[in-house]
Order: C-alpha cells, then sequence, then structure tokens
C-alpha cells in the first residue's frame, strides 16, 4: 500500500459519496455489506490491474480498450502509445470511465477525468519521477522509450464504486 492517510480518508469520501448518490438500483446491488473500504481497496488492488477504458470520439461515440491499470496513491494510473487513437481521444476529450472486474468477485468502477503525467514538450507532474521508477521497476527499464514511446495518464475519480462478493475471500485470498 502506497496511500498515505490523507490519500486514504479523501478516497473513503469519494466512495462513500459516490454510493449515496447512485441510483436505488445500484445501491440494491452495492451495499456496505457488498463493498470494500479505501483500505481495503489499496490492499486488493496492487500491481497491474487490467482496464477497460472507455473514452469518446469527435462524434460522441464511445470507444473502449483495455490498458494497464495501477492503483497507487487511491488513483488510477495507465499509459499508452502517443500514437495510440485513445491518446488522441485523451488529449481532446479528457472525461474516461474505467472498470476493473475480476469475474463475479470484484467489480471497481470509476468516471473520472485524465491528467497527463509526461506529456511530450511540457513539464512533467510533480511525481512523474517517482511513478516511472514505479513503471521502469514493474516492466523494466528497457521495455520503451519512455520519453517518446508512452504516455501515461492518471485518472481523477468524480465517482468510484466497488463491488466485491465476498469481503473476506477477496481480502485473505492471494491475488490471481
Amino acid at each position: 500500500m502506497r496511500e498515505t492517510r490523507e490519500e486514504l480518508e479523501e478516497l473513503q469520501a469519494l466512495l462513500d459519496a459516490s454510493l449515496s448518490r447512485s441510483s436505488s438500483h445500484l445501491r440494491s446491488i452495492i451495499s456496505t455489506e457488498s463493498t470494500l473500504t479505501a483500505e481495503q481497496l489499496t490492499g486488493v488492488l496492487t500491481g497491474m490491474c487490467t482496464l477497460a477504458l472507455s473514452t469518446v470520439t469527435a462524434k460522441g461515440e464511445p470507444r473502449i480498450s483495455g490498458v494497464d491499470g495501477h492503483f497507487l496513491h487511491g488513483k488510477w494510473h495507465f499509459g499508452t502509445a502517443r500514437g495510440a487513437v485513445k491518446a488522441r481521444h485523451l488529449a481532446a476529450r479528457p472525461a474516461v470511465s474505467a472498470a476493473h472486474m475480476r469475474g463475479e468477485d470484484l467489480g471497481v468502477f470509476t468516471h473520472g477525468t485524465v491528467e497527463i503525467l509526461n506529456p511530450r514538450h511540457g513539464e512533467p507532474a510533480a511525481d512523474w519521477p517517482d511513478l516511472l521508477a514505479y513503471l521502469k521497476d514493474f516492466y523494466g527499464d528497457d521495455s520503451f522509450d519512455w520519453d517518446e514511446e508512452v504516455v501515461y495518464y492518471r485518472l481523477h475519480p468524480h465517482w468510484m464504486s466497488v463491488y466485491a462478493s465476498d469481503i473476506a475471500k477477496l481480502i485473505e485470498a492471494p491475488r490471481p
């Protein structure tokens, strides 16, 4: 877990507010008995988690694709090739939705906007060196030309909900 106490409190407030603003249908599925706390969630979302990421075209049409998601400091981080269609979508329209699901055991659903962490011709995010060190450690230092080939994003959520079918099993079980 890399989150500070403040980051955990911010994430918990987001999870609570999101659930309270949800429809009665969603609240009939996700309740306090079938969700995770911020601390539990950060303990479960370790390493790389495949995300289904939805972007929007210039015509307003949704597009979905898969990305490697890393849940760090209470937020999703993901990358793609600088020339990818989704990179063009995100540059023009930074609103996204993301879902991480593990069968029927876990679902993490997030809506928000993205921040580019390593713009090609701009100042990188203040924490980019630390994130880059994490990514190089995870993928290998020479996996990419980290300056030219890949662009990384941080998803700033305005809504996030979590469904867990069996909290005890999910928390105690080693990650697949």
